[in-house]
């Protein structure tokens, strides 16, 4: 049995990630910002915690003691570079202080390449609103690339994520380029995440599922 803490766990990743990990033995501490609001995430292998994935000592609180660190984390009210450069120096600082190396947190798929050296939000034509959200968000990279944590970022492909489809269990693996995919379900991006905090398939690497 592992113990993971699962940042963002109310969000459609994260409740999956922690109904993932529950339902295979592990402890789970599931954090957000106000508890108050989100009671219903608590059950059994489930301890429901207030912390903030941008601030260190927050980190660090809430990290001591266990095995790793999923990170599902999203504001919709702060601008993505903003929040992520904010998360990923936080999650770096605070977990080196609670001793706990292995994190792993969820990429953006539009930042994958489709090419070599190419990423898909420096296309032509790609969209300056969603570009600004997808270079944002991939900033983390550069920060967990500098750090001493055992990190991957798991990326799903550039497609709609289905909050419906059931869990087969199943999905492929590959590099920092796009795998082809006409959908994929966030219930089979909990299966990654949490193969990746409990059997560290790879390391400090971005990989992209499908």
């Amino acid at each position: 049995m592992s113990r993971i803490v699962v940042f963002g766990a109310r969000g459609n990743a994260g409740r999956r990630v922690v109904a993932e990990a529950v339902s295979r033995g592990h402890a789970v501490t599931a954090v957000v910002r106000d508890p108050g609001r989100h009671e219903g995430v608590r059950g059994h292998g489930v301890t429901l915690v207030a912390g903030d994935v941008t601030r260190a000592e927050s980190v660090a609180a809430v990290a001591a003691g266990h095995d790793a660190v999923i990170s599902t984390v999203y504001r919709a009210d702060v601008p993505a570079d903003e929040f992520y450069t904010s998360a990923a120096d936080a999650l770096v600082a605070g977990l080196s202080r609670a001793g706990v190396e292995r994190l792993v947190t969820v990429g953006v798929g539009t930042a994958l390449e489709v090419a070599p050296g190419v990423a898909m939000h420096d296309t032509p034509d790609f969209p300056e609103e969603y570009r600004r959200f997808s270079v944002g968000h991939s900033s983390e990279i550069a920060i967990l690339a500098g750090s001493g944590l055992d990190w991957v970022v798991v990326t799903p492909p550039p497609v709609f994520l289905d909050a419906q489809a059931e869990r087969t269990g199943v999905y492929r693996a590959g590099g920092n380029a796009v795998l082809p995919a006409e959908t994929f379900s966030y219930a089979d991006l909990a299966v990654a995440l949490v193969d990746e905090a409990t059997e560290r398939r790879h390391t400090r690497a971005v990989v992209a599922v499908a």
